[in-house]
């Protein structure tokens, strides 16, 4: 594949396929999967609701000079296939078994055509999920706890200090100290079930809370970045140099819990491996 040449991205369920890296991810973590099986998969997703013939397989994989066990070559591709994305022929999610014939895939697929210069939506900010160290998967859960934890004693005690919220708005003498002070309730109270949803979904071990936080990314960092600015709600109990320091924390918090969630869904990932 030529620098030039795109390359597509599948998308199914909770996994990603991308052709030009020949890489298979599941919630964001890299799933191992050799050549052949994944050019069984790609083939599978070209053409997804429709028969794909073994005969069809065997010419473009195998090609007609080779001399291999093909059935046996096949099954074996299927079969790694299947146990990469937890399926069952018997009760197939993905790949379904037309006897005699081929395989179908049965699941919904979507394609994104991409370049390899430009491999990914996402910012190199944001950490990967191969970027990420092992972690204890309780600690990972207690460390998640605690930030939900924190945020919410944060909104519960401004809620609980407006009369000196608005009276430290007014002495700093903002163009706009009426609406940042409405700003401030209405995301304190908005954020509120926020945080208890992550913590019931982690203390309940949600499948879909990695996919469900993606999608609140973009919105929850904006406002996460703005209660960084909480510290100098405490003016009058501490210096300006405590407060700025306590900022530069929490504005790093956000991204360290986005960490925290993706090692979540790796962890996730490896205890259902443990079960297979």
């Amino acid at each position: 594949m030529t620098g030039d040449t795109a390359c597509r991205i599948f998308r199914f369920g909770v996994f990603e396929v991308n052709e030009g890296s020949g890489e298979l991810h599941k919630q964001g973590v890299r799933l191992k999967l050799h050549a052949q099986p994944f050019q069984v998969l790609i083939l599978l997703l070209e053409r997804p609701t429709e028969l794909v013939s073994r005969d069809e397989i065997r010419q473009k994989l195998w090609g007609e000079g080779t001399f291999v066990d093909f059935d046996h070559g096949l099954n074996t591709a299927v079969n790694k296939v299947r146990h990469a994305l937890r399926d069952s022929a018997s009760e197939p999610r993905y790949v379904e078994t037309v006897p005699g014939k081929g395989y179908r895939f049965i699941a919904p697929v979507t394609v994104e055509a991409t370049t390899p210069a430009e491999p990914a939506k996402t910012s190199r900010i944001l950490a990967a999920p191969r970027d990420l160290p092992s972690a204890p998967r309780k600690l990972v859960l207690i460390l998640l706890l605690l930030v939900q934890g924190m945020y919410l004693a944060f909104y519960l005690s401004a809620l609980g200090n407006l009369p000196e919220i608005r009276e430290i708005l007014e002495e700093a003498r903002l163009p706009a100290s009426g609406l940042c002070f409405a700003a401030l309730v209405a995301t304190a109270v908005g954020l509120i079930p926020v945080r208890l949803f992550i913590c019931a979904a982690v203390a309940f071990d949600v499948q879909e809370l990695p996919a469900k936080f993606n999608k609140l990314l973009p919105v929850l960092l904006c406002l996460d970045l703005f209660w960084a600015l909480s510290p100098f709600l405490l003016v009058h109990h501490i210096s300006i140099g405590i407060a700025l320091g306590m900022c530069a924390a929490l504005v790093y918090l956000p991204f360290a819990q986005r960490s925290l969630i993706l090692m979540y869904s790796r962890g996730r990932i490896q205890k259902e491996d443990r079960r297979v």
